[in-house]
């Protein structure tokens, strides 16, 4: 009969939860298994299946808790497993923070035994967990999740050998279980696994608890608030200096060593450090952080010590003081060494060798040769003489020592970086850079993974060689930087959750949550790239999305009723599998709307009210360019005046100090026409002038269409849709300019332009032909139009003004009403007329002569990038037939309008293009 034992777990203290685990259920009728647990509120709840307590590897072979012969089944509980090694259970019965039980495999048999990958809860298929696996490497653990394919991970330094896993059940509590391998007798310790010669013993230690929700919160209860069970306590003091806090958010680090000829180069007139900086600064904007390395391995030569070398680099440290802060200058912290191992030259107390070089330069940093801790002393010996140096480890702390330090590296010893990082983790303010050594290999994918797991990197160049590819990586390596430091506080976020559900394998996704917005990163090691949903969203009203890596403001696909996010992730040569080059990256932003943009043609708007500056980038933001930074506000620019003729995308972006607060997108299209020329206002009046008429404001209905459909002839869009504009009133020339009319002009003035070319060809010696006094005025350019506009103190009509005084506010296709009627105006005839000549043709508010005898110019003046054009409206007597080619002539309906290139002034005159004058009102 089976019979459990129920085991009591004390409830647990101070986590702040209302359900903890209360009791455990085991079974020991076959072997050892776990079926099913009790929380603190009586919740009884069993496993779909019975699980082993463990698996196991024995020499190579796996065994799980289910095959073990018990021969005890109290605690402790004994077994004999692969009838080699003797087993003992140790339940831990005053363990406050759930279950914890030694566990300790000792070889009484005459071989030699290996030892590895114990898991919790065993390795299966139907729950996530992790172990070794694999070849042998430095980094060679591996993350499990049913139905996907495995995701190596980096663990600290003492705990490559942990198993974990966790189990879900229905009713949303899940419960995770962790092994340390904690201690040996007599065995021999390996990284992945133990080798127990006869007679000695291993010692694990299991821990379980309880979580709620996805299961990566089941790995951050265990790394983040438990700390993998190496502390009882996290010491903050250090992580809330105040001074320190500058660390947590550089993202680039560059070591050299002082006989670096880009550092001091004595055949090339000494020091080089700034252009070495420059150069810094233009690929990738500059170093968070850079140090100076003249110690090993030139220490030794003689009885100089480590603090020796510093001062004997050329110029001493009066010298080096000044690189220092040229450095900071720059915004760059300055680094020192501390080489702990220095003990056989000249005699110094180390850590005032250290302080009294931190005195000297003015360093704010020190790197902790050999060292994956720091101690209380260095950080006292450093804060005696300047407040806020931090200490920099070579090496990553394990969690015991984290308190002491707040910086570290991932070491290049791991050459192919593992995706994720779970060392982040623990304390996501921890300042992490994964190291990149030039000489080693391409740094494409440590940029990639290191900017995955929301840390920097370290450009080291203590070995000699600089590859051809330094600048491309560089650049590259300043686009994932500049996301990074803008979006700084998100990457120090407690509540980022790694690998998120994707709908694609080998595409790995991490959320990174903040208070306003929440940041993707995105790592793909698809070779063919990757385009389409990716990711599950909510949407909201108050946010929107945007792809930061490619500047494009994202719509959520909705598939089966739920909302999924696309990604766009580059490809790579597959060649580059299993290399330093394998690998690209996408970053998703959620921003609040908090920049309020607008588009029209050429004009941009855009305001903001929370936030320091906007920033508007001519194509995509990147430390090659420089924006237009303005203060928050409203603002209205045209394009044309801020950018000249470019085309392409804009990006406008919202920042308080150095953070993102949200980003906009807009693109002006190839051809895009816009509006250049502006309204220079007339002198208001408020008599009706002799010969015009007034028009009053109103609401004007516009959608025009070209009047041609060649594809050159690129119109502005703001006129193709449906829209209604509010247009002030202004005063309007009854009739279009007549020859009469030009003719005193001209004579008042003498007016002749400095190209006549075609100026008034159609007079006769300069005099107007007989009869033709009362037509319009034509053979005109529009500086000619322009100058006889300013002379009567009057201007050309915008072709809103032109639309509305034609057309009223009823959307009428003619100026006499809806329907055509070819007794009301020059039906294209083949001759113009006298702008008298159809009374009937008058238009809501008595505007004569718009349609069908000469065409009328505008003010409106647009650039496409490529030509410069002219509005015209209204038509003329002139119809060509023979060709659909031609610029329809003939009268024109309202909802027409037709552009007209310019060249030059005598090109640009015409026998069928007159103008009329508007005056301003007060």
């Amino acid at each position: 009969m089976n019979h459990y034992l129920i085991i009591l777990l004390l409830l647990l203290l101070g986590t702040g939860r209302s359900e903890s685990l209360q009791q455990l259920h085991l079974d020991t009728q076959t072997g050892f298994s776990v079926t099913g647990f009790m929380t603190s509120q009586g919740d009884q709840l069993e496993f779909k299946n019975a699980l082993p307590l463990f698996t196991v590897d024995i020499n190579d072979h796996r065994f799980s808790t289910f095959d073990v012969s018990m021969t005890q089944t109290t605690n402790p509980w004994e077994f004999v497993l692969d009838g080699k090694l003797k087993g003992k259970i140790i339940w831990d019965e005053n363990f406050e923070l759930g279950w914890k039980a030694r566990i300790i495999l000792s070889n009484e048999s005459s071989d030699t035994i290996k030892v590895a990958n114990m898991v919790p809860f065993g390795q299966s298929d139907d729950h996530i967990y992790i172990t070794a696996s694999g070849p042998w490497s430095l980094a060679r653990t591996k993350l499990f999740r049913p139905n996907l394919g495995p995701v190596g991970v980096i663990l600290p330094d003492n705990a490559w050998e942990l198993g974990y896993s966790a189990i879900e059940t229905d009713n949303g509590l899940s419960v995770y279980a962790l092994t340390r391998r904690t201690q040996i007798d007599g065995a021999v310790k390996r990284r992945w696994w133990t080798r127990l010669p006869p007679n000695t013993n291993v010692e694990y230690t299991i821990y379980v608890e309880i979580y709620q929700g996805e299961w990566q919160n089941g790995l951050r209860q265990m790394f983040q608030e438990r700390y993998l069970y190496d502390l009882a306590e996290f010491d903050e003091s250090l992580f809330n200096r105040p001074d320190l806090q500058w660390v947590k958010h550089d993202y680039i680090i560059g070591m050299q060593m002082a006989w670096d000829h880009e550092f001091f180069d004595k055949e090339r007139e000494g020091y080089q450090i700034k252009d070495f900086f420059k150069e810094g600064q233009r690929l990738f904007g500059g170093y968070d952080g850079y140090g100076i390395w003249p110690t090993w391995p030139r220490l030794g030569v003689d009885e100089r010590n480590q603090w020796d070398m510093y001062q004997d680099i050329p110029g001493g440290l009066p010298l080096l003081k000044h690189i220092a802060e040229f450095a900071q200058e720059q915004g760059t912290r300055f680094f020192i060494a501390f080489n702990p191992w220095d003990r056989s030259t000249r005699a110094e107390d180390p850590l005032k060798g250290m302080a009294r070089l931190i005195d000297a330069t003015g360093a704010d940093g020190v790197v902790l040769d050999t060292r994956g801790s720091s101690s209380k002393e260095l950080q006292a010996a450093a804060d005696e003489v300047k407040p806020g140096v931090v200490m920099y480890s070579e090496g990553m702390a394990v969690p015991k020592d984290m308190p002491g330090i707040i910086s570290g590296r991932v070491h290049d010893a791991i050459k192919m970086l593992p995706p994720l990082n779970l060392n982040k983790l623990i304390r996501p303010d921890f300042a992490i850079f994964r190291v990149g050594q030039l000489w080693d290999g391409h740094l494409h994918r440590d940029i990639s993974l290191a900017f995955f797991n929301g840390y920097g990197m370290e450009l080291n160049t203590f070995h000699p060689g600089r590859p051809e590819w330094r600048e491309e990586v560089y650049l590259y390596l300043g686009k994932t930087t500049k996301i990074l430091r803008e979006n700084s506080s998100v990457f120090l976020s407690k509540l980022w959750k790694p690998l998120i559900s994707t709908l694609q394998d080998s595409i790995w996704v991490n959320q990174w949550p903040d208070k306003e917005k929440t940041i993707y990163s995105i790592y793909s090691a698809l070779p063919a790239g990757f385009k389409g949903p990716l990711f599950e969203v909510k949407p909201s009203e108050k946010s929107h999305y945007v792809d930061l890596w490619h500047h494009e403001e994202l719509l959520p696909d909705t598939l089966d009723g739920s909302f999924y996010l696309p990604c766009d992730v580059n490809s790579f040569d597959r060649k580059w599998c299993n290399t330093r080059r394998e690998g690209n990256v996408d970053c998703i932003a959620e921003f609040p709307m908090l920049l309020d943009i607008s588009l029209e043609y050429d004009s941009l708007t855009f305001a903001a009210s929370k936030g320091d500056r906007i920033l508007i980038w001519k194509g995509v933001p990147s430390y090659q360019d420089q924006p237009l930074e303005y203060s928050t506000g409203a603002y209205r620019f045209s394009i044309l005046e801020l950018f000249d003729r470019y085309e392409g995308k804009f990006v406008i972006q919202l920042f308080d100090k150095n953070e993102l607060l949200d980003e906009r997108i807009e693109q002006i299209e190839q051809g895009t026409a816009r509006l250049m020329s502006s309204v220079e206002r007339t002198p208001a009046v408020s008599q009706l002038p002799t010969g015009m008429v007034r028009i009053p404001p109103g609401s004007v209905p516009v959608k025009l269409s070209a009047n041609d459909q060649s594809a050159t002839m690129r119109y502005p869009r703001k006129y193709q849709q449906s829209q209604i504009f509010e247009i002030n009133n202004f005063f309007m020339d009854k009739y279009p300019v007549t020859n009469q009319e030009f003719g005193i002009f001209l004579d008042q003035t003498g007016y002749r332009p400095f190209d006549d070319t075609n100026f008034l060809a159609h007079w006769t010696d300069g005099k107007i032909p007989e009869g033709w006094e009362n037509y319009p005025v034509v053979y005109v350019s529009l500086q000619d139009a322009r100058f006889y506009a300013s002379w009567v103190g009057k201007r050309l009509p915008t072709e809103l003004e032109w639309q509305l005084a034609a057309q009223g506010t009823d959307g009428r296709d003619w100026p006499w009403g809806a329907e055509f009627d070819s007794s009301k105006c020059n039906v294209g005839n083949g001759f113009p007329q006298a702008v008298d000549a159809y009374p009937q043709g008058v238009s809501p508010f008595g505007v004569m002569d718009l349609v069908g005898n000469v065409w009328q110019l505008t003010n409106d003046v647009y650039d496409n990038g490529s030509y410069y054009y002219v509005i015209l409206r209204g038509g003329s007597y002139y119809y060509p037939t023979s060709s659909w080619w031609y610029v329809k002539g003939g009268p024109q309906s309202l909802n027409k309008h037709q552009l007209m290139y310019l060249v030059d002034e005598g090109f640009d005159r015409n026998a069928t293009v007159g103008f009329r004058c508007v005056k301003d009102i007060k």
